[in-house]
């Protein structure tokens, strides 16, 4: 059979296993071994057990559930409230400033957490009530703390940038680098909409808050400035060749729970239990999913489906960006289905070439990538934060969430086009840092 009819007839049977309900991993396994045991018979199944553990033996996989339990850690205290209510006291004089504290809010725990649902959980908690109370429109208060969120897989450490450095075998290091002025920048666009929506609105109780004293806005900065110490000795012990990231990571997970333990008096056994229950749970699933991933780039490979896409698009006379668009197109879609996890992994090891080959830089498209999933965070049918906000504010329906956090996804369309014409926004921090790439 042609190996490009086979791709295609690959494609429509993951989609239909992904959809029937099963877990992303599960559904991986099950297409890679029913498309094996036809074409390359019983044999194949002897490779699996090697294949799938094979992936999970690579030590920058440590570096995963500690970063999880150091998001874990952070997500069961009040760390995201008292970031929020910083943030708030000290911009309060700022047009529009409880939208700007809340987005800041998302930027620094997300940078904590790695995790955009926890980042939304913990600052919408406090953040979606307060905007409502002051007047905000339900649709910005919801949207911009589920445009907020999705920072989590952008700003180091990020889980998706260790997924994606781990399936492309790219420097973690340079990867979490790379994130940090797109962030930065995804911010800024961010908190520039939420100032022009206040001033346009013409809403005088939403340009002006109550004004804090000095002490007010200082008694809150020690429960505070601890976690973002821990942010920069993490950054510090990584670049400054202190430790590798998963020892970084697992330093980082300590003092995490120290910080919990004695600041916000996480005393009890059983919170402690949840917070590694939770950590394993979420760390066994994503391992998983990499172990399956690697079985399915096997048998792509193995039934020549890879060689004979990128084969097939080195062929194509177009334009490279024109190529560039398909493929964002493609994540884009990817996203609006699947976790980011799971499209980096299944899709990563057939694009890495082809974007390679029409000369785009991997670091820089790891970037552009995270930013199309990180629409997809926020685009339904899947839109994962949509559906946290949703929990936190029942009351407020998913279209008005998902139409209160649109402004937001052209904010990152802006993004992306600003990435394209200017690449070095991704690519001088870690040239500058660790020098250039060989």
């Amino acid at each position: 059979m042609d190996p490009l009819l086979l791709g295609a007839i690959v494609a429509v049977a993951t989609i239909l296993v992904l959809f029937s309900g099963v877990s992303v991993a599960l559904g991986l396994m099950i297409v890679s071994t029913g498309f094996l045991l036809i074409f390359d018979g019983m044999r194949s199944l002897e490779l699996l057990p090697e294949i799938l553990f094979g992936k999970l033996d690579n030590f920058a996989l440590l570096s995963i559930p500690m970063f999880i339990i150091m998001g874990a850690s952070i997500a069961s205290t009040r760390a995201g409230a008292d970031l929020y209510e910083a943030l708030e006291r000290w911009l309060t004089r700022v047009p529009g400033g409880l939208v700007i504290s809340n987005l800041g809010a998302c930027a620094l725990f997300s940078a904590m957490s790695g995790s955009s649902p926890a980042t939304c959980a913990a600052i919408g908690k406090m953040g979606i009530p307060e905007m409502r109370k002051r007047g905000y429109p339900d649709g910005v208060a919801a949207g911009s703390i589920a445009a907020g969120g999705t920072l989590g897989i952008l700003i180091p450490p990020s889980v998706t940038m260790i997924v994606y450095g781990i399936a492309t075998e790219t420097s973690i290091g340079r990867l979490f680098l790379a994130g940090v002025i797109p962030g930065l920048l995804l911010v800024g666009l961010f908190m520039v909409w939420s100032l022009y929506s206040t001033w346009k609105s013409g809403d005088q109780n939403l340009l002006s808050s109550r004004v804090y004293s000095w002490k007010e806005k200082f008694e809150i900065l020690p429960r505070v400035l601890p976690f973002i110490a821990i942010i920069i000795g993490v950054l510090y012990a990584m670049y400054g060749g202190i430790a590798t990231p998963s020892e970084t990571a697992a330093v980082g997970a300590l003092l995490c729970l120290l910080i919990a333990v004695i600041i916000y008096r996480l005393w009890n056994p059983k919170d402690l239990w949840m917070v590694l229950r939770d950590s394993t749970k979420e760390s066994v699933m994503i391992l998983f999913i990499i172990g399956a991933a690697g079985v399915f780039s096997y048998m792509l490979s193995s039934l020549f489906i890879t060689q004979a896409i990128a084969e097939w698009i080195g062929t194509l006379d177009v334009n490279r960006w024109v190529l560039m668009g398909f493929v964002m197109l493609f994540l884009l879609v990817a996203g609006f289905f699947l976790p980011p996890v799971a499209v980096i992994l299944m899709a990563a090891p057939i694009l890495l070439p082809i974007i390679t080959t029409a000369g785009f830089d991997p670091i820089w498209f790891a970037v552009v990538l995270t930013i199309n999933m990180e629409i997809g965070l926020i685009s339904p049918p899947v839109g994962l934060n949509l559906y946290v906000i949703n929990g936190i504010a029942p009351d407020i329906s998913l279209k008005t969430i998902l139409k209160g956090s649109l402004p937001f996804v052209a904010c990152m369309v802006i993004a992306i086009i600003l990435l394209c014409f200017f690449p070095g926004l991704a690519t001088w921090l870690p040239d500058a840092v660790m020098g250039e790439a060989i």
